[in-house]
């Protein structure tokens, strides 16, 4: 394997994908934080109000994967310098990849499965308390009760990738220190 010292450093993304990146990663762990603390609670206006909140997230974090998405799909992100791709080895690639493409997919599937589940609950979407979004599926409180787990693990799933993606990326840079976490640090400049 050659040394890290030989690997130069890889091309930066832009500064609307770090935006990006980052605005959907603080979403994301501020709707899983609370979708955690909110089920614990007892029936209260704090319970109700932190699932409001949670709901209009996932609605936000629904719009923002789309923007992301588009906007991945229109600007190609930056290769792995030739010299980092030969020296990793295989199934680095495809964890890589495979993550990469698993996370995409939860940013989607997490929240649609949350607003089908509120809809077949019978608990309608008022995003920020002022649009009312249409009910994705009838209500129904069997479809709400095979819902409600599919909404849970998928979460619990994104919240394991989202951990492996971060572990990655540090020891890419502790480790390797092949300056690969500094391509999507905000402030830095490719």
């Amino acid at each position: 394997m050659p040394s890290t010292s030989s690997i130069p450093a890889p091309a930066r993304y832009t500064a609307t994908a770090k935006l990006l990146h980052w605005v959907l990663a603080l979403a994301l762990i501020a709707a899983l934080g609370m979708g955690l603390y909110m089920v614990g609670l007892s029936f209260s206006p704090q319970r109700l109000k932190l699932y409001n909140w949670h709901k209009w997230l996932g609605v936000s974090i629904l719009a923002l994967s789309l923007v992301r998405l588009g906007w991945r799909l229109a600007n190609k992100p930056p290769a792995l310098p030739a010299a980092m791709q030969a020296a990793m080895p295989r199934w680095q690639h495809l964890a890589h990849h495979g993550t990469h493409h698993a996370l995409y997919a939860l940013f989607f599937v997490v929240p649609l499965l949350g607003w089908a589940y509120s809809s077949a609950a019978g608990f309608p979407i008022v995003f920020l308390g002022l649009v009312a979004l249409p009910d994705w599926v009838s209500a129904s409180p069997e479809l709400a009760e095979l819902l409600k787990p599919l909404h849970q693990w998928s979460a619990y799933a994104l919240a394991a990738l989202i951990v492996l993606h971060v572990a990655a990326a540090l020891k890419h840079h502790f480790i390797d220190r092949d300056g690969l976490l500094l391509r999507m640090l905000p402030g830095q400049r490719g």
